[in-house]
């Protein structure tokens, strides 16, 4: 039995279709009952809070954690670390963020800005110092978000363009498919960063969007201070050499044509 967390999100979704089809039996932790396929087994639990985390790896032998939100994943971690240690889970697979272990995180404007990146590498480590064999695999941006960003800037008179700052977005679906590909296997601990195929400025990206979309808005460049933001400039979130799946600007084109 694989377990994924998560399994009704994003990247989730896609993890689970990706098991099913490979003849996997597949299991997910939701704070609902409602399944995201036919033949997926559904458990009630909350990472949050770690109720019923317990029942939900009983008798599962993988977990795909894909479970995470904008802060807390460390303590997210905690809770499947402490029910799985018990219930003899044989392999761990996380999905992380390029750059978890090279963003300096620190205090004030730059763990408001890039905490996300300090819970993620927090969640990293409790897995690594579980005992449970684990398999690590850190992405850069998703697409989904990244256009849910742009999208929210169009909606200004003038969109706000952080300098120096640049993105790899990759598709979740390539992300999800190296997970599938990943549990499947015997753990690997730490394995090659998988992104997007091209780097943009902050500016470009929201630039395909606005061509796309048929939208014209100033740009105001803008200085971000901090050690964060800084190594950000400098590219701590990129993966170069390790590109694949669709480009920002054909998943931009596809999402607008629905």
């Amino acid at each position: 039995m694989i377990l994924v967390t998560g399994g009704t999100g994003t990247l989730g979704r896609k993890v689970v279709r990706g098991l099913l089809d490979a003849g996997r039996d597949v299991r997910v932790l939701s704070r609902s009952d409602k399944a995201p396929y036919d033949g997926v087994q559904v458990v009630v639990g909350d990472l949050e809070t770690g109720e019923g985390v317990d029942k939900v790896v009983h008798g599962v032998e993988t977990i795909v954690h894909c479970a995470g939100s904008a802060k807390g994943d460390d303590e997210k971690a905690k809770s499947l670390i402490a029910a799985a240690v018990p219930a003899g889970v044989r392999h761990l697979v996380n999905i992380s963020v390029v750059g978890a272990d090279t963003l300096p995180v620190v205090s004030g404007l730059d763990r408001k800005m890039f905490g996300y990146f300090a819970a993620k590498r927090g969640a990293e480590l409790i897995i690594e110092r579980s005992g449970i064999p684990w398999t690590n695999l850190r992405a850069t941006q998703f697409h989904e978000l990244t256009f849910t960003v742009a999208e929210q800037l169009a909606k200004l008179p003038v969109v706000p363009a952080p300098s120096g700052f640049k993105i790899q977005p990759v598709d979740a679906a390539a992300v999800a498919e190296r997970l599938v590909e990943l549990a499947q296997k015997a753990p690997q601990g730490q394995v090659d960063d998988i992104a997007g195929p091209r780097t943009y400025t902050f500016k470009e990206m929201v630039k395909v969007y606005l061509r796309a979309a048929g939208k014209r808005r100033m740009m105001l460049p803008m200085h971000t201070p901090g050690k964060a933001a800084a190594a950000y400039r400098a590219g701590a979130n990129l993966s170069p050499g390790r590109g694949t799946g669709r480009t920002w600007e054909d998943f931009v084109n596809a999402s607008l044509a629905r």
